[in-house]
């Protein structure tokens, strides 16, 4: 990984299986047990008697979505889209080529393949396949999906890749020879599925967190130990290295390289909450050093001789603060001889409402996107005359730019520009000149007639918090638009404007318009827009979400049965507390893949990774603060909610299906109407092929169509 971002690492970390919860009573800690909750029996996700629950549900809400007569329409248009031969194919360099993983209807599990920069600039590249998944997957009777793949640089041939069966986060991996295009006979293998991952040491040695049995998962279920494990000898007899602590979210250790793939030293880190970790480096003597750093800061990368750090608050070293957010760095040579002792310098510190948003590294520069009042730009750095110095990259103004590959060999690097209304361009530089667009995704929609604004609500504490809608230009403000609003709002990941695509082809050109919500807990404005909005604080994000949803009402935008919500993960949370907290408000909302049940979350699938984001409510001070949100809890008779649509994924052993069908049996009980559905496969994410994904997004559009346009 050259991606040297460190921000919501912990948000898609993936580690640990989770196919049931742990549904025994807790004694003493205020946390429902069977007596109290009747429906702790679907946090099994596979037992005979959900999975017959789940296979009713399906029956029952596909028969009324798929009869709609819009349904093959709006499937078709999204699979088109899906399998389209003319989307960019997005690639890594590696030293024999662009990689890229490409699905489409022939190949809906997908191929690894690549090509050479000259045939990746032409309009019709020539690919070389290196792995067939579908074809693995019919030789092996497995529903393999691709998850990536682990090289041993410098020359990358030999790889580590990742498959999951069904699309869980969990994963089993497998050496792989490039050049043969082949497994290796009697090579590395971890044929036990599990979360973590590894890192090539040398050609014979793998450094490696994994699930290694009892004792080695933290209480979150996550992998606390990494073992170096030399070829050729048994997983079971390789040594541990480094060990954290049952208590911790989850430890590990890395080696960090510089861009030549040199390694200059090991590091540890014990992640002691979802948002904290300790760091530790290995020195001469084999000893690990604790590295006097805030618990809110991590390495970011090696660049021109130097070891950076990322702060996500205030810095003070050495009678000088570094702020939040800010690049920090120290000689490398100096570092590895005394870490703790080595003097820090300021690389970058951020104006207001500017923050990082991802970086790379090249054979010679650091580059740093950024969002500047959630516009993006990206800075390029270097170590000159004995001080850092930038530049902005020059691209497109007003749009949301990142970085979407760099060369470690060389100053290749290809960014990408895009917004709303105008499909994405790759642009590509091999350092001697500003980028040029290399490639641009076709136009999936007509945008004619449809404009951006920005504007802002005033949130419950007096807080002006923007989003931005999609519209048809010149727009009645007579409140019959029907609205599609979402947003995100945790783990300080930003939303931000990127081409609607399927949205806009099965949404806006029907009518519709588009909302998106900049709540704080998100990432946009930076550390502090995260922090003020967790914990004890988090009802501050559910406020400014309902905060947007009255101001597009206020302003004429829509109306309460014409505005409807959606979001995924910390995202159906958002949804969950919106319309159980202003049913009058929506008429519709998708709640998908969701945290819902937030009294017992921390037993559910992987919940316990993120008390440090909501808190913990086996306390009972923290438990009053999220018993006051908790959507499964806050279902009542008497209210008058939305008809909801809740979809999960059995799969999903991250958030675990286990909150949507409980939030979906929840409001059967009290007699509210709603849907549900549960894709068998897919994971997190939805959908392991297009087939799959299309067929999801027509069921949420012609929910939204018959909730909020039908009379």
């Amino acid at each position: 990984m050259k991606l040297v971002s460190t921000l919501a690492l912990a948000a898609v970390m993936t580690i640990g299986a989770a196919t049931s919860a742990n549904a025994e009573d807790p004694t003493n800690d205020g946390v429902p047990g069977p007596d109290e909750d009747p429906y702790i029996w679907l946090e099994e996700a596979r037992s005979e008697e959900a999975l017959a629950w789940v296979e009713e549900e399906n029956k029952r809400t596909l028969g009324v979505l798929e009869a709609d007569p819009r349904f093959d329409t709006l499937k078709a248009e999204a699979l088109a889209i899906y399998d389209s031969e003319d989307r960019i194919p997005y690639v890594s360099f590696r030293p024999d080529g662009l990689y890229n993983f490409w699905q489409d209807k022939d190949n809906p599990k997908g191929l690894l393949r690549r090509t050479t920069l000259e045939s990746y600039q032409s309009d019709e590249p020539e690919w070389e396949t290196v792995l067939d998944v579908d074809a693995l997957a019919a030789e092996e009777g497995k529903e393999w999906v691709y998850k990536g793949s682990t090289c041993l640089p410098t020359n990358m041939e030999m790889c580590m890749i990742a498959l999951s069966d069904g699309g869980e986060d969990a994963t089993v991996m497998r050496e792989f020879n490039t050049t043969t295009k082949q497994f290796v006979e009697g090579g590395f293998i971890l044929d036990e599925k599990s979360q973590g991952g590894i890192q090539w040491v040398d050609e014979d040695t793998l450094m490696v967190g994994r699930d290694f049995g009892e004792g080695t998962l933290t209480d979150s279920e996550y992998p606390f130990t990494t073992r170096v494990w030399k070829r050729g000898t048994d997983i079971a007899d390789a040594k541990e290295i480094f060990r954290g602590q049952p208590q911790d979210v989850w430890a590990g250790a890395n080696l960090m390289r510089d861009a030549s793939g040199t390694i200059h030293a090991t590091t540890a880190f014990r992640a002691v909450s979802f948002h904290e970790s300790e760091y530790f480096w290995l020195n001469p003597d084999e000893e690990w050093v604790k590295l006097d750093i805030p618990k809110k800061a991590a390495p970011y990368g090696i660049v021109d001789g130097h070891m950076l750090f990322s702060t996500d608050v205030d810095w003070e070293v050495d009678g000088q603060t570094f702020p939040a957010d800010s690049l920090v760095a120290v000689e490398l040579e100096a570092f590895k001889k005394d870490p703790n002792a080595a003097a820090k310098t300021l690389v970058w510190a951020p104006q207001e409402r500017q923050t990082k948003r991802g970086g790379a590294i090249t054979a010679g520069a650091l580059y740093v996107g950024l969002l500047d009042n959630v516009v993006g730009k990206v800075l390029k750095f270097n170590f000159e005359d004995g001080q850092w110095v930038s530049e902005e990259v020059a691209l497109p103004d007003n749009a949301t730019v990142g970085i979407a590959a760099s060369s470690n060999e060389s100053e290749q690097i290809m960014f990408t520009v895009t917004d709303f209304l105008n499909p994405t361009t790759l642009y590509y530089t091999d350092g001697s000149a500003d980028p040029q667009p290399l490639k641009t995704s076709p136009a999936y929609f007509d945008a004619a007639g449809m404009e951006v604004e920005q504007h802002e609500a005033t949130s419950k504490d007096g807080t002006k918090i923007p989003y931005f809608i999609v519209k048809p230009e010149g727009m009645e403000m007579n409140g019959d638009t029907a609205i599609l609003m979402t947003g995100y709002g945790g783990f300080q990941v930003p939303r931000l404007p990127a081409y609607l695509g399927t949205t806009g082809k099965m949404w806006l050109e029907r009518g519709g318009a588009y909302v998106l919500g900049n709540m704080r807990g998100g990432g946009e404005f930076g550390p502090g827009w995260h922090q003020t909005a967790i914990r004890e604080n988090k009802q501050r994000t559910w406020d400014d979400f309902i905060a947007i949803g009255d101001d597009l009402v206020a302003k004429g935008f829509t109306s309460p049965e014409h505005l409807g919500i959606q979001g995924g993960s910390q995202g159906g949370l958002l949804v969950g507390t919106a319309f159980t907290q202003r049913p009058d408000l929506f008429g519709a909302a998708i709640v998908q893949i969701p945290l819902f049940d937030m009294l017992r979350y921390h037993v559910i699938g992987r919940g316990a990774s993120w008390i440090g984001e909501y808190g913990d409510p086996r306390i009972p001070e923290q438990r009053a603060w999220i018993e006051g949100y908790s959507p499964y809890q806050r279902i009542v008779e008497d209210a008058d909610y939305p008809t909801p649509f809740l979809w999960a994924s059995t799969a999903d052993d991250r958030t675990h299906p286990a909150h949507a069908r409980k939030g979906a049996a929840r409001l059967k009980e009290q007699g509210h109407p709603y849907y549900y559905f549960e894709d068998m496969t897919g994971g997190h994410s939805g959908g392991v092929d297009n087939e799959q994904r299309a067929k999801l997004q027509a069921l949420q559009f012609v929910y939204l169509m018959q909730q909020l346009m039908d009379d």
